[in-house]
């Protein structure tokens, strides 16, 4: 078990309840968090980065540090929608062997403050970019590896489109909101029975995970219910992955769902965002690298390695297929996602390809994307 200097202090009441009979609270969070990341060996920091007024009036973003003292380029990592810092426990030990690594609870996710976001997709992305800048600048960090996961990369990809110059590394893991979504989808080709169609209708104002806040006491149950999977990941390096697992991710979505509600104004549909990266990424920095897994079986759409080749030709890019894994790379192959992390992180250690000479490597964007074997 890895040991903590817990520099928290006491959470007032800016996260709010929601639906005063679900069986949530700060000190449930915190607890559980705690439980979660017993399994990291590495000693770690916990706090929060007072980030001010980027949202709401005083935001606060909960934050994990582990090996601070290295003098390598930090790493930091964002999650995706309705997760929490917690769930990187596995990759943790791996990724801070050598170099200073972050994560953060996004602002409106976890233990970060929960502020009202903006209705419009555009200003919710900028004020997303804002308070992840307002936390580098807090942290006093000049240039970082910036990953995210899910709505974590689409975040980290604008981020890196406004900030480019602290982004040494950009690393993209299984992305959400990169391609455009299809003229014509699925169930266009397929049309549903008419009931189903009312209900999605119906629902479509809804935020993504209403259910888990609308079940109260039973919203545990249904997290356990809907996905056993997730607790099945931690199982071999967690004990009691079932139980902890599942109280977590019930705990980081029964509170006010403002990351939640933020997410629901940047979406079109639950796969694919109304002002996709696609038509941005050829004004990424050309001389930043990126890197992009994705898992051979995820939902989400995984042509974004191929986009950013034929946005950004003469740009490094490096693209890993996880075969066998899931939307969660991290979880469904994490030694192998450690891998590929730490061999980006190594590449931005060796030089900053924007301020220095360039050198041959094996970049893969001409049209060669590397696959790992199934395990």
């Amino acid at each position: 078990m890895g040991s903590e200097l817990n520099l928290e202090t006491t959470k007032s009441s800016w996260t709010g309840g929601w639906f005063s009979w679900t069986r949530q609270s700060d000190e449930m969070l915190r607890n559980v968090e705690k439980k979660i990341l017993s399994c990291v060996k590495t000693a770690y920091k916990r706090f929060y980065v007072d980030i001010g007024s980027v949202v709401g009036q005083s935001d606060k973003i909960w934050t994990i540090s582990l090996k601070e003292e290295s003098p390598r380029v930090p790493l930091v990592l964002l999650h995706g929608m309705g997760a929490g810092l917690a769930l990187w426990c596995l990759n943790l030990d791996a990724l801070a062997a050598k170099r200073p690594v972050y994560a953060m609870d996004l602002l409106g996710f976890g233990r970060s403050s929960r502020p009202n976001f903006a209705s419009d997709a555009t200003k919710v992305e900028a004020q997303w970019v804002e308070s992840v800048e307002e936390w580098r600048r807090e942290v006093n960090l000049d240039q970082m590896i910036l990953l995210g996961h899910s709505l974590g990369g689409y975040i980290a990809a604008a981020y890196a489109l406004k900030y480019p110059e602290r982004v040494r590394h950009l690393v993209l893991a299984d992305p959400w909101g990169f391609p455009e979504r299809p003229a014509q989808s699925l169930q266009d080709k397929q049309p549903l029975p008419l009931w189903v169609r009312a209900l999605a209708t119906a629902m479509q104002p809804l935020n993504p995970l209403w259910a888990v806040r609308a079940a109260g006491p039973a919203g545990r149950w249904l997290v356990r219910r809907t996905r056993p999977d997730l607790a099945l990941k931690f199982a071999p390096r967690l004990p009691h992955a079932e139980q902890l697992i599942p109280d977590y991710i019930y705990q980081c979505n029964a509170q006010t769902p403002s990351g939640e509600s933020a997410f629901h104004a940047l979406m079109i549909g639950f796969g694919w965002a109304k002002n996709p990266m696609v038509h941005r990424v050829g004004q990424l920095d050309p001389k930043l690298p990126i890197t992009v897994m994705y898992g051979s079986r995820s939902w989400v759409d995984n042509t974004t390695g191929e986009l950013l080749c034929q946005n950004r030709p003469n740009s490094k890019t490096y693209v890993q297929v996880l075969n066998g894994a899931g939307h969660h790379v991290y979880l469904d192959k994490p030694d192998l996602f450690n891998k590929y992390v730490i061999e980006a992180c190594d590449r931005a250690d060796a030089t900053d390809s924007r301020t220095e000479k360039q050198v041959a490597d094996e970049s893969n964007c001409n049209g060669e994307i590397n696959s790992t074997p199934s395990s």
